[in-house]
């Protein structure tokens, strides 16, 4: 059962788990607030806990809030793009032959039929961003399966507004956002990482952080690197 905490503006959806702490969190892109508490604390104790951190609550959102933005891209000529990580000048030709894209070391070539709309390119670069992601995301599950000592039953890639990914515990899969691979590669493993280490514990308690240490013990750097990335525009135009 979600309940919810008004501090104000601020709206707290809190959770009970079988944590030993609070755990209080702001998430991207627009703020959103959670806390999670162990399942006997009493909502007025979690709402002294949340008063408690109210600066803190709205120094992040106010973070988040002048964070850079990706402007919507209009998939045109000389339009910036980025792949995992770098910066990357967009040519687009014209041309009747199957649509596809190539990339070399400064430049992404979209190839597309004469008079293809914005939503035809969009799909056509966001088709090979899945690609690209379907090569590297099987090693990265190779690599980290024996040392976490975890088994991926199967990976999903899609888009997510608020998430870079998510884990389905009980069925051993994980989801990963396909705006990943404009991250990093570095980030990228690390978000693989979490996600894997999810099978082990479901929450983000004490146990699950234990486990982060103990195998990325970077995972604090890699995590605040993520959130200071510029976030993805919210015009998905589907």
């Amino acid at each position: 059962m979600i309940e919810i905490i008004q501090l104000g503006e601020i709206e707290i959806r809190v959770t009970r788990k079988a944590i030993k702490n609070v755990h209080l969190s702001v998430y991207p892109p627009d703020g959103r607030v959670t806390l999670a508490a162990p399942t006997d604390t009493r909502l007025e104790v979690a709402r002294a806990y949340a008063i408690s951190r109210l600066g803190w609550i709205r120094q992040q959102q106010e973070k988040l809030r002048n964070q850079a933005r990706e402007a919507p891209r209009e998939f045109i000529e000389r339009e910036s793009h980025y792949l995992w990580g770098r910066r990357y000048l967009l040519t687009v030709v014209e041309k009747e032959n199957k649509p596809q894209v190539s990339l070399d070391h400064k430049r992404i070539t979209l190839y597309v039929r004469p008079g293809s709309d914005h939503a035809k390119r969009a799909e056509v670069i966001h088709e090979w961003h899945k690609s690209l992601l379907h090569e590297f995301i099987p090693v990265l599950i190779r690599k980290w399966e024996p040392t976490l000592g975890v088994n991926v039953n199967a990976y999903f890639l899609q888009r997510m507004k608020t998430k870079w990914g998510s884990c389905n515990h009980r069925a051993g899969n994980i989801r990963l956002n396909t705006e990943l691979v404009k991250k990093p590669k570095d980030l990228v493993e690390y978000v693989v990482v979490h996600e894997m280490v999810h099978l082990l514990e479901s929450a983000h308690n004490d146990r699950f952080i234990a486990v982060l240490d103990e195998y990325y013990p970077s995972w604090r750097e890699a995590r605040a690197e993520l959130n200071e990335l510029a976030l993805t525009a919210e015009d998905w135009r589907e």
